[in-house]
């Protein structure tokens, strides 16, 4: 029997006064998994209130109080990691035994991470130039926070602004995609068991038009928005002066430098590219590798391939799965085509793999010597490829590497220490990874872009969530009246 979803609004579970439903379906089967219900303008608008009077209240907490529920909220999440990651391999296609579980449990530290940095944000007592005057400042909460959230991480990149958010008065709406919300929903049941207010958390899938009326909604303070750089400018340009976190995709280059240990650098750019089917906004987008070293670098990629295993996510022997949706395998197919009209070869895959119960199973795909004005080169492919570039030194590999628009995270094989640095003040990019994937991350290190991305995480993303207040007391009037109650 088909699941029926619904909606978590204003702390109670309601199917919404929306027109309709629509369904989820199983990218990796083609399952008919559950049927969402729509909302309407007149669900968000009781969303905000509830948002609103849940802001108002845990503004005037303790940053201890807030902790407290975030850290029941983390100690309920590690018993449901398992569950919640086999409904987020059937909806999203990630491997469940490979990267979903490990993707949920993640997913909770937020909570953890947000409670412990939250006792320790603090202001400063600011000299003046006057003896009778003291000055401070304090950070207080934005108030309410609307998420629109991508379906490549649909609990994960949520619980980025959940965590920190909550831990900091706030009240959140999240607006997960149309098909990929229902791990997000299971999630916000516990939320709700940790004790938060009602209001605190909303949780309202659905199309454009949902992003629409949050994005636009004048009780709305902040807008924390992931997705692709062309929904971000159109949420820039409707949203007005609200406060905003944004991250809006990537295009980062993985160098192989002249001294680079290049099975390492392959065995890197082999596993950014097959991670959750490369859909990933710090994917393995371009190799930029040093003539001299390209066809050592080809072989030992070649080979690190070999140990990818395409197939059923839930099967435990998975190491990539499907793509999640028909518009991102269309992206591969004419990514890969262009590349290929402009003078790239096609050493591996190179299309959609037969066999499977739906078309959305991708072969991982190597392009060799792909030119700079291919779509591969240019866009973010969002799929399983490896696109190999080749460049005469560093500064040529430099060259290339900031051509790009995304400059969100890139990273860089060398074993000289000089060179890393070198190559670490020279690239646009938000993060610099050395020695590893473009991949690679943590739950509390900052991170940022450059060229059109701005997030952050650990100590920066939590202050993002809060207002600077400066407080001035003239300490030379004389005290009049009683203390207010």
């Amino acid at each position: 029997m088909t699941k029926q979803l619904e909606l978590f609004i204003a702390g109670e579970w309601t199917k919404g006064t929306g027109d309709g439903s629509y369904e989820l379906r199983s990218p990796g089967t083609g399952e008919h998994l559950a049927d969402v219900p729509r909302a309407s303008q007149a669900d968000i608008d009781r969303a905000v209130a509830a948002a609103y009077a849940a802001s108002e209240e845990m503004r005037h907490w303790s940053a201890f109080e807030r902790a407290e529920l975030c850290l029941r909220a983390y100690e309920l999440w590690q018993g449901r990691v398992e569950e919640i990651a086999r409904i987020l391999t059937m909806e999203q296609g990630k491997p469940w035994r490979a990267e979903a579980i490990d993707d949920i449990a993640e997913s909770g530290d937020y909570l953890q991470i947000a409670a412990e940095d939250v006792k320790r944000m603090k202001g400063e007592l600011i000299p003046t130039t006057e003896r009778n005057r003291r000055m401070f400042t304090v950070r207080r909460p934005v108030g309410v926070w609307a998420a629109i959230t991508p379906w490549n991480f649909p609990v994960m990149i949520p619980m980025e602004t959940v965590g920190p958010g909550l831990a900091t008065g706030n009240a959140i709406i999240v607006k997960p995609p149309s098909h990929t919300c229902w791990a997000m929903l299971e999630a916000a049941r516990i939320i709700e068991e940790a004790g938060f207010p009602k209001g605190a958390l909303s949780v309202i899938p659905g199309d454009g038009d949902v992003g629409e009326w949050l994005v636009t909604h004048p009780g709305i303070q902040g807008i924390s928005f992931t997705g692709s750089s062309e929904t971000g400018k159109r949420i820039v340009a409707a949203m007005g002066l609200k406060r905003s976190i944004m991250e809006m995709s990537g295009n980062g280059p993985l160098i192989v430098a002249s001294d680079a240990d290049v099975e390492a650098a392959a065995v890197a750019a082999v596993y950014g590219a097959y991670y959750n089917a490369g859909q990933v906004c710090t994917a393995t987008e371009r190799v930029i590798v040093m003539d001299h070293l390209h066809d050592e670098f080809v072989d030992a990629t070649l080979k690190a391939a070999e140990a990818v295993r395409l197939g059923d996510p839930l099967d435990d022997e998975t190491t990539m799965g499907p793509l999640n949706n028909e518009p991102v395998a269309a992206k591969m197919d004419r990514h890969i085509s262009d590349a290929v009209g402009k003078g790239a070869e096609v050493l591996m895959g190179g299309g959609r793999a037969t066999g499977y119960t739906t078309n959305l199973y991708y072969e991982f795909t190597v392009l060799d010597r792909v030119p700079e004005d291919a779509l591969v080169s240019r866009e973010e492919s969002f799929g399983p490829v490896v696109p190999i570039l080749v460049a005469r030194d560093d500064e040529d590999a430099i060259g290339i590497a900031n051509r790009t628009h995304l400059g969100l995270q890139a990273a860089v094989f060398t074993n000289d220490v000089s060179k890393a640095f070198w190559y670490a003040d020279h690239i646009r990019s938000g993060t610099v990874i050395v020695n590893d994937s473009t991949d690679f991350w943590e739950t509390f290190q900052p991170f940022g872009g450059a060229a059109g991305t701005e997030t952050g995480w650990g100590r920066q993303r939590i202050e993002e969530f809060t207002d600077l207040q400066t407080v001035v007391f003239n300490l030379s009037l004389p005290p009049q009246g009683g203390v207010p109650a």
